[in-house]
């Protein structure tokens, strides 16, 4: 199958990374190497890792990334593993992250992730981890199912959609993506089915995120990435719902504070010094937004490794 695939905010994390031609940079989330590319076509003498846990992205840049071979490794991974990949790498320059589902994810039916085309429920990034969203539809408890839709989709209807999913598979096990659709549908008030966005949309983001970890991930990645950077080192990520971008806009906000003795405090007493120094978050152009509308709700968020005697 061919693919179109557009990075986000490609000249934005660029200028964020500002990358040094003999710099070491980690690109976390590889997808169809996008950023790669314009990461090591900058390069001469440096050198780029590339980390992706789907061996299909793996597998597509070795064709995508044919010119910069000699300056690039390809590691298949989960970016939780980050310590590991990078045990053996001196401090690096730069890292960036991605974050979410792929467009070539999105648009395979067969990965499971759409909930526009008929395909078996997987919905699993790594193809090699055992619990895909046929499993967790099928098995998770009517409370758990709600938990997940409405902590992680921020579905309001969450408590009818569980109980639907769990009157269906009663009957007869969900299947394929197009009949949890129908489900989901089934359990939502004709004003909901009105709606602008896809009455399926929340409960698909909750239940991908439930299977594939995504969000319990983050925090210690980023503190991770943050340990392996070098003084002046710099760190991208990429966020495109709500929920992440809260928790990698707290994360980072814990590593850039200081002191935090109460104020009436004659002397620090607790020895905590930033880490990190924040920028101001970016998100995409009007003129990149109407060339791809998966980018509309991107938002690029960057912190500096401080040197010690800044901290």
């Amino acid at each position: 199958m061919e693919y179109t695939h557009k990075s986000v905010m490609v000249d934005e994390c660029m200028q964020a990374l500002n990358i040094r031609r003999d710099g070491v940079y980690v690109d976390g989330t590889l997808g169809r190497a996008g950023h790669s590319r314009e990461i090591a076509k900058r390069l001469t003498t440096g050198r780029l890792i590339c980390i992706d846990q789907d061996s299909a992205a793996i597998e597509a840049a070795q064709e995508q990334l044919a010119p910069w071979m000699d300056r690039v490794r390809l590691v298949h991974s989960n970016f939780a593993e980050l310590g590991i990949v990078l045990a053996e790498e001196p401090d690096v320059d730069g890292m960036l992250f991605d974050l979410g589902v792929s467009s070539p994810q999105l648009d395979d039916p067969e990965r499971g992730f759409s909930y526009m085309q008929d395909a078996p429920l997987d919905m699993r990034m790594d193809q090699t981890s055992p619990l895909t969203a046929r499993e967790a539809v099928n098995s998770w408890s009517l409370e758990e199912l709600r938990r997940v839709l409405f902590e992680f989709g921020e579905e309001r209807y969450a408590p009818g959609i569980a109980r639907a999913i769990v009157r269906q598979r009663e009957q007869r096990p969900i299947e394929t993506t197009l009949e949890l659709v129908e489900v989901i549908k089934s359990a939502m008030p004709p004003a909901a089915l009105r709606e602008k966005q896809h009455p399926a949309k929340r409960s698909f983001q909750a239940i991908r995120i439930a299977v594939n970890g995504e969000l319990d991930v983050l925090p210690p990645m980023l503190r991770a990435a943050v340990d392996r950077l070098r003084p002046g080192g710099r760190l991208a990520v990429i966020t495109f719902h709500s929920l992440e971008d809260r928790i990698v806009k707290r994360t980072l906000r814990e590593l850039a504070q200081g002191c935090t003795c109460p104020p009436d405090f004659p002397v620090c007493v607790c020895g905590k010094k930033p880490l990190v120094r924040l920028a101001k978050p970016v998100t995409p152009g009007a003129a990149e937004v109407k060339e791809n509308p998966r980018a509309r709700s991107a938002r690029l968020r960057t912190a500096e490794k401080l040197d010690k005697s800044e901290s």
